[in-house]
């Protein structure tokens, strides 16, 4: 590891850096830093090829960026390791799987299989054939309950009539059309 830098120097080779893009500045600030960034990314990432990548794009962005330091606002060390924090932050959004419209798992099968298509249309011909058999007061009832969904108060209101007949109207309704379902499935 490289001696201790002091803020002060490393401020000045900073600087010396962005402003005549000084190699031999720049490998100062590296032999110091480079440790120090990839110790750091070890203990984030936990794989060490992974934390020597991001040293290595750590301080690469720190040549490029160079310019971008304001010795005014901090230390080259605080900056530093923002621009190392911000690596591992992108790294782990590259890593993030992207979300695939087109993946068969997300998309909706367009119609249902063939075999469930047949059953729907055999049971809807069944209830319509039991429904057939129902007195017109129980298929009223029916109608306005399920398909319209008015509940059973309101249809005893539109009817006229008192909420318990209504009710045993649906109830003797379903016992029907279950005697004549059963079995023909």
């Amino acid at each position: 590891m490289a001696q201790a830098l002091e803020p002060d120097a490393a401020r000045r080779l900073l600087v010396t850096v962005a402003q005549t893009r000084n190699v031999d500045a720049f490998e100062t600030l590296f032999r110091f830093y480079a440790p120090r960034v990839r110790s750091f990314m070890a203990l984030k990432v936990r794989d060490r090829q992974v934390a020597e990548e991001l040293m290595q794009e750590t301080m690469a962005s720190v040549w490029s960026k160079a310019t971008q330091f304001d010795p005014e606002r901090g230390h080259v060390s605080a900056w530093v390791f923002t621009i190392a924090r911000n690596v591992r932050i992108d790294f782990y959004r590259r890593r993030r799987p992207q979300f695939d419209a087109s993946d068969p798992v997300f998309v909706a099968d367009s119609a249902p299989p063939a075999d469930e298509e047949f059953e729907h249309r055999q049971d809807a011909k069944l209830l319509r054939e039991a429904m057939a058999t129902l007195p017109q007061e129980q298929i009223e009832v029916l109608q306005k309950a399920f398909f319209e969904d008015i509940s059973h108060s309101t249809i005893a209101e539109e009817l006229g009539l008192p909420i318990g007949t209504v009710k045993s109207r649906i109830r003797l309704a379903f016992a029907k059309l279950r005697s004549a379902l059963e079995g023909r499935r």
